[in-house]
Order: structure tokens, then sequence, then C-alpha cells
């Protein structure tokens, strides 16, 4: 598709017919330049909203002002541009929006003028004085318009009520390069090759989204001929990637003045941009810390155009911004607070006390055993980590990781198999105020990258593997090894330091003054089960909180002793002040778990507690066999079994059980935002039967349990209550619920919708019964919206599980929304998918009073690689929707 040409240097409408643009919003504007341009008139092409407003009325609160970048035009804005008008139309806050067309830009005036950054941010001075637009102002910029419009914003405070970005970069640090296409671009012999004389640059940039043929065509309108490019070429040109550049002490002033803004400012990302690194806006969140930031996982560089950015930007100054710059907006409160206002404060609970090494400290001249390495054998028998020896490790590493300059807030992801090394440097980490990393192998390689990059760590502390992977794969951070390496390994992985020569550094020096209790602690990233991997950030108080909580409900004293298979508390013994091991394992993989392993850990530690993960359990009860006498005497002594991190099936926990048999088999629930919620054991679970799905127990501690109903299509609407027997999304509080996500704006709101603060919406659905008691019956994007109502998943399931010839079972839906069937998935010992056969598929539904559409089969379900338990419920609706249309049946 192509639309007409413009060919001259003057400003012009654009064409009819761009797709998404109501040219009514088009006009040209005559403004009196500055600088270098003083003494000329230009003219300018703007959308702006002003007269559409006028006409209907409405009077605009403030100004949305945004900037394109290179080499795009003022059609990057119009979602934002349509999106607020219908808004204002429906009673919502007015905005006016002006989105401009850069001159020598889109269908603005091309000029001979060379413009630098100080010349543009004038520029648009001028603009704003020409249209008369007083404030209060937002500005909103993306790429190399977010200098621009950020410069605009430092010089302009007065005016300014918010700022905005979308991936751009604000400082270019002396003596690094410059991203790679941006190398290219400006390599001598191609810069005007590349950008000017021929749409290479353009073309380029258009195909980092998948774009609608007429939107390429819609951006590529004004850059017809070679004259129309030069402001492209002129844009390249003007990066400052030397101090010497002409642009380069503008770029400072600006970049410099962003740490004196106060206002509300939001920064959001397409992480997929080989142009805007992780580093650009991690520069940017240390200029603006109180920015609320997104990225969205997927997008790139035109984040713009993949994403719905325009509701996003609404919405967070609706949230952040109205009321600031329209006092009266403030008495119409929303139905969001006040369903947030019906939602009671969590109860009181004292303020965790201390540090999480408090007990480490208390211990140093104990030598007594604190951690056992079961993975590595000293004369013939475990490592075994004194409390005397590991206080003095952690304090000679946090002193050597200050020496190397590692600061408080400083991110440090640890790539480092669960044992003492990996114990010694996150309580070394904690000690000084840094931020820990914490994703395991069991997201695997590009979920491991995606995750690391996006942490954008200050040091990567790794094991030869973990380092390779950061080198390969680019990730930022510092290198520190685990181990002393060989010369040559070290240069090759870019290995600065090993842990021992931080111990050797920091014999002697002091130790830096402890963080704060509200500081940052830790980012945890969770198994990737239900979409890519999310960072949860606790602080050090949550921690603590997490620790206490801990202790107190399940008795841990000194003497108590944890075997912890289960990653997320296999960190946690010096913190209760009792021994713990790990047994011989792959933490990343519970399935290598086995009977025997358990046994010889419990018997080297006398622990009376054991952790496990589901999938650990299911291969411990396995391996069951292997089992010694001396084994089976070691596990009789287990007082206290934990399965966590997913539901348990009562005949699973009872298999474990008689493993250890004088143990009290729990199943609490929790997940990586809150890592206990409630807890429920065995003989209670055999108690509670009657209701639908998985019984998790009474909330631990002063946390707090309750129920947002289900409307017709699935979603939970209402007001969060503790009524028994409705069925709902779970909402939480505890004093170790998260802070919030990292870098994920969007998805820290969404988690507290109409709650008030220290509230979660979990994902998962269910309903309390009438002893207070939770019962999880799915996650809620796996809720069925059938035409007679909503139907959760797990109670289903459990009934087809209850047929002899089915292992395990899925139940999801296929249709519309509103109108969905349930189908069922089972493993059923068949070699290929596709329908069930017509005697399992009649036994299937005999089991069950839901109305099936139909029965399907399959070798294995899909399930999530860490926990090996969580059905990935949405893949198989989608492979069960092709099977029942007539594909071919392929494994899910």
């Amino acid at each position: 598709m192509s639309f007409a040409r413009v060919t001259g240097p003057q400003a012009t409408l654009p064409p009819a017919g761009l797709p998404g643009l109501d040219p009514a919003l088009s006009r040209l504007v005559s403004v009196d330049g500055l600088l270098a341009d003083a003494g000329a008139t230009r003219l300018w092409h703007v959308l702006d909203t002003g007269d559409a407003l006028a006409e209907r009325g409405l009077e605009p609160i403030g100004t949305i002002v945004a900037v394109h970048g290179n080499p795009t035009w003022s059609y990057l804005w119009r979602a934002l541009v349509n999106a607020s008008l219908a808004r204002a139309e429906a009673g919502a806050a007015v905005w006016r929006v002006v989105a401009v067309d850069q001159l020598e830009m889109g269908f603005s005036e091309r000029s001979s003028l060379r413009r630098t950054l100080a010349q543009r941010i004038a520029d648009l001075d001028a603009l704003v004085e020409g249209l008369g637009i007083r404030g209060p102002i937002v500005t909103i910029g993306h790429d190399w318009g977010g200098p621009v419009s950020l410069g605009w914003a430092v010089e302009h405070r007065d005016r300014l009520a918010a700022v905005i970005a979308l991936n751009t970069a604000v400082h270019h640090p002396e003596g690094a390069s410059l991203p790679f296409a941006l190398r290219v671009a400006t390599a001598r012999g191609m810069l005007a090759a590349g950008t000017t004389g021929t749409t290479a640059f353009l073309e380029t940039t258009l195909a980092l989204a998948e774009l609608d043929p007429a939107v390429k065509a819609a951006f590529r309108a004004p850059y017809a001929t070679v004259a129309r490019r030069r402001g492209i070429g002129g844009f390249v040109a003007d990066i400052p990637a030397t101090p010497e550049h002409e642009s380069t002490p503008a770029l400072h002033r600006m970049s410099a003045g962003l740490r004196e803004l106060e206002v509300p400012a939001l920064l959001l990302r397409g992480p997929k941009d080989p142009v805007f690194g992780e580093d650009h806006l991690d520069d940017l969140t240390d200029r603006l810390p109180h920015a609320d930031v997104h990225r969205f996982e997927g997008a790139g560089h035109l984040v713009a155009e993949e994403r719905p950015y325009a509701d996003v930007v609404l919405d967070w100054l609706d949230e952040k911004v109205v009321d600031a710059v329209a006092p009266a907006t403030r008495s119409r409160r929303s139905a969001a607070a006040k369903r947030a206002a019906a939602v009671p404060a969590p109860e009181a609970a004292a303020a965790p006390s201390g540090h999480l090494w408090d007990s480490l400290d208390a211990r140093r001249d104990d030598d007594g055993t604190a951690v056992i390495d079961m993975t590595t054998e000293t004369d013939g028998a475990p490592l075994r980590v004194s409390w005397r020896r590991l206080s003095v490790r952690v304090d000679e590493l946090a002193a050597g990781l200050d020496a190397f300059g590692v600061r408080a807030g400083d991110r440090v992801s640890l790539l480092v198999q669960p044992g003492p090394t990996l114990t010694a440097a996150l309580y070394a980490c904690l000690r000084i105020g840094a931020v820990v990393v914490v994703a395991d192998r069991g997201l695997g390689i590009r979920g491991l990258s995606r995750a690391v990059r996006g942490a954008v760590p200050d040091v990567v502390i790794g094991e030869v593997a973990g380092l390779a992977a950061a080198r390969a794969l680019g990730w930022p951070g510092r290198r520190i090894s685990a181990a002393a390496l060989p010369a040559v390994t070290s240069r090759a992985l870019g290995v600065e330091a090993s842990l021992s020569d931080l111990a050797r550094a920091g014999r002697g020096r002091a130790v830096p003054a402890a963080p704060g209790p509200d500081a940052d602690a830790a980012v945890l990233f969770t198994s990737g089960s239900t979409g890519p991997a999310k960072g949860v950030v606790y602080t050090h108080a949550q921690l603590t909180a997490l620790r206490d909580t801990l202790a107190a409900h399940f008795g841990v004293t000194a003497e108590t002793g944890l075997v912890t298979g289960f990653a997320p508390f296999a960190l946690l013994g010096p913190a209760l002040g009792t021994r713990s091991a790990t047994p011989d394992m792959d933490v990343s993989a519970p399935r290598t778990l086995t009977a025997a392993a358990v046994a010889a850990a419990v018997r080297a530690s006398d622990a009376r507690i054991v952790f496990l993960s589901p999938a650990a359990v299911s291969n411990v009860v396995a391996t069951a066999s292997d089992l010694t006498r001396d084994d089976r005497a070691a596990l009789e002594k287990v007082e206290t079994f934990l399965s966590t991190g997913a539901p348990v099936s009562v005949d699973l926990l009872r298999r474990a059980q008689e493993l250890m048999p004088n143990a009290v088999a729990h199943t609490p629930y929790g997940m990586t935002e809150c890592l206990l919620v409630a807890d429920v054991t065995l003989p209670e679970i055999e108690q509670a039967r009657g209701d639908r799905g998985v019984c998790v127990g009474r909330p631990l501690g002063t946390g707090q349990v309750r129920i947002s109903a289900l409307d017709a299509e699935g979603r939970a609407a209402g007001e969060p209550r503790t009524d028994a027997g409705v069925t709902g999304e779970v909402v939480i509080s505890a004093p170790h619920l998260k802070r919030g996500y990292f870098r994920l704006y969007l998805t820290d709101r969404e988690a507290r919708r109409g709650l008030p603060e220290r509230w979660h919406r979990t994902g998962d659905v269910g309903h309390l019964d009438v002893d207070g008691r939770l019962w999880i019956e799915g996650r809620l994007p796996h809720v069925i919206t059938t035409a007679d109502g909503p139907v959760t998943p797990v109670g289903i399931e459990q009934d087809v599980e209850s047929v002899p010839a089915v292992e395990r079972a899925a139940a999801v839906g296929v249709g519309p929304v509103g109108r969905q069937v349930v189908v069922t998935v089972v493993e059923a010992g068949v070699r290929r998918p596709g329908l069930a056969s017509p005697d399992l598929t009649e036994r299937v539904r005999a089991a069950t009073s839901q109305r099936l559409a139909a029965v399907l089969v399959v070798p294995t379900l899909p399930t999530d690689i860490r926990h090996n338990s969580k059905i990935d419920r949405s893949r198989l609706a989608r492979w069960a929707e092709r099977v029942l249309a007539g594909e071919k049946p392929t494994a899910p």
C-alpha cells in the first residue's frame, strides 16, 4: 500500500486514509525559531486534540506533549490521541494531546539547519509557546524523542506535571561503544547511504515489530525522497557518542537535571530492543528512582506498536497525576477505591526484629555444625561447616565485596548451587545491603537469561557453567567465580576475582553498616510456569518476618535440624539458627532427588524437619525400594515433613509418610510472592473431605485470606470476603508478603487491584469452607466460562483421576468466553495423542457430574520444568481446540 508522495521541503498535512489517524486532528502551526533558528519562522505538523475537545465542550486539565524519535513521526502516538478522546467523551479525565512532528521529520518543514539536541529542545519550547500551552504539562518521548522531551521537562519544572518515556536513553558513558545497530548506522560511508540515500535505516526500524503493511506504509509516507530523509541522517549524526560531540553538553545537562525532578515518572520498555538495552533503563531508574517501571516481555523497540501503552499511560495519569492537577476530582472516588476501603487493613503484627543473619552473629563462637554439603566429601564424610567458620566467612566476604566495590542497593546475581558456598555468599550480600538476585536453572537457558538480563545485575557470582552462560549470552555485571579458577579460564570468562580472593581481601576489614529493615534485600524469580518468570522483590523486614513465621509455626529450634530439598527454603537454616543439609540432588530438577539421598541427609544432620517439593516427593516415593535398614531408621526420626510449592495428592502424602512414619505430614500453601500463606496436615486433610479442590488449610500467624468472587466471564470482580462456599480469586495479606515486582508496574497494579496496601491477588481460585480452611480449585486464567457460569478445573480433575486407567488429568475450556465447553485431557498409558477410546470416555464421563464435551488422551501432560507438577492448562486448551477442529493430533 502507498499514499500520495510528498517530495518538497514544505510542511504539509498527511495524506488521507492513514489507518488509525483522524485527519481532523492534523494541523499546521507557524512558530518563530529559537537559538540557531532565530529569525526564521518554521511550519510544524502536529496532531492536536485541543479543537476536538472544545467542540465537545470539554475542558482539559492539562496537556500531554508527545515527542517521537527517529525515524518515526507523530503517527506513533495515534493510539494515545484516540484513547484520550474516547475516554474524555466517556467522562474520564480530559487531557489535551499534542503529538509533534519534529522539524526535518514527519510532515513538518525541512530546512538546511543541522539540528543538535539543544536546538531540538529549544524547537520544542518554541512550539509549546506558540501553541499557548501553559500547564500542567506531561511529556512523553520515545527513542531520541526521550532526550528532547526530558530536556524540555528539566528546563520547565514549574509547568511540569509528569514525565513518561518509552525505550530511550539519556546518558552515554565515556568509552562505551554505541549499540551495534547505531554503530552500523554511524559508520563512515554508511551514515548518508543508510539513513538518507536509501530507506535502509527506516526499513530496519520498521522491521523491529510485526506491523500491518498499511501501518508500515503510513510510517514511510513522509520519507519518500532523499531530501525528505535528511532529518533521519541528521538525527543519527547527532548521537553524542563522544565527549567532544556537539550535543554531549546538552545531554549531560538533561541527564543530570533528571536527578532533581520530583514529579511522577513512568518508564515503559520493550526488552527486545537492539538499540536501547537494559543498562539504559537501569541508568534512567538510577536518575529517577521514584519512577514506575514496566517491562513488556516480548516487546521490542517499537513498544508503542506492540502493546496497549495508551491505556497504560492514561490509567497511570489517573492514578498518579490527576488529583494533583485537578484537586476537584478527589471527591469522585472510583469504584476501585471504594472496594479497597471495604477491605480491612492487615492485622497489626509485631515488627520483625533484628536481621536475617542474627543467628550467625549469636553463634559465631560455636563449633557446632551449621551447614552440611552432601555433594562434597572430606575424609569419606559429607563436608561440615561450623557456625564459627560460616560466620567468619560471611564477614570476610561482606568486607571483601565492599572492597570490590559492591555497595548497598547493588544487585548481585547468584548462579551457585545450594550449599555452604551459596549460603556464605548470600548472607554476605545481605549483610552489606546488596540485593541478591536468585533465578535457578529450572527456568531453562532462555528463561534464566531473560531473568538475569532483566534484573541488570551489577555483579554475577557463579560457578563455571553459570559464568560461561553469562559470557556467551552477554549478561551484564562484573564477574566473580565461586571457586578459584586457572588464570586462562578466568580471563576467558571475564572473571575479576574469586570468592576466596574476596575473603582474603576482607580479612581484618570492617563490615559496612547493616541495611535498614525497609531496604530491598532480594529479587526472587517465579517458576515461570504461568508465563515469563517475574522478579519478586523482598525487603529485609519481609525476609525476617518469613523467618519468624516459619520458626513459630513449625517450632524450629537450634536443635531441630533441617533437610531442604526445596530451593526457596534451602538457605533459611542459618537464619533459623539450626543446622541444615541439602540432599545430593540438582535442586533445579527436583526429580533427581531419591529416597536414599533424603535418608543420607537426615542421618548426617540428625534433622527433625524435611522440606521437599511435590516433584521431589514423587521421586522419593518411587525410589523407596532402594532404602536400606539404616536409611529407614534415620527417616523414622523425622518429626515434621513438608511438601510445598504445589498441591500434593492425599495418596502421595500418605505414601511419603509411610517412609517417615513418626512425622506429621504438612502441605503448606504459598508462592514466590508469599512463601508461606496457609498450612494443613495430612490428618486435617483426611477429616476435611467433601469440598471441591485441594484443602491447603488456614492462614499462618497473622496472615489473612479472602475470596474475590468470579463473575460470569471468570473475572475476579467481587469484594474480597470471608464468606464460606464462594468461589473466586484468593486474596492474601501477611507480614512476609513481597514488596512488589521488579520493574513490572502493571503486574503490581493488577496484583493489588481494588485492594489496600499489603494485600495481594494470587491468581489462584478457590473458596473458604465453614471452618475457615482454604481450598484451591485452580488458576484464574484456567477458569472455564460455560453458558451455565464459571467452572474451576481441579474438582473435575480429581473426579477423573479416580478412574483406575487415568494417571493424571486436566480439565480445560474450548470455545468463546461465556460459551465454553469442558474437555478433559488425560494420561492413560497411551503412546499417541488423540480422542480417548469409547470405553475410557464413558468411564471418565461417569466419574464426574460435570458435562464433558470430549475426552482426549496424551502420553504425557505438559508441566512446568521446575515443579514438574503444575499442568500447563492454557497450552492444553489450545491443543484441544485444534484437535477437536479436525487437526491431526500431535504432542501438546
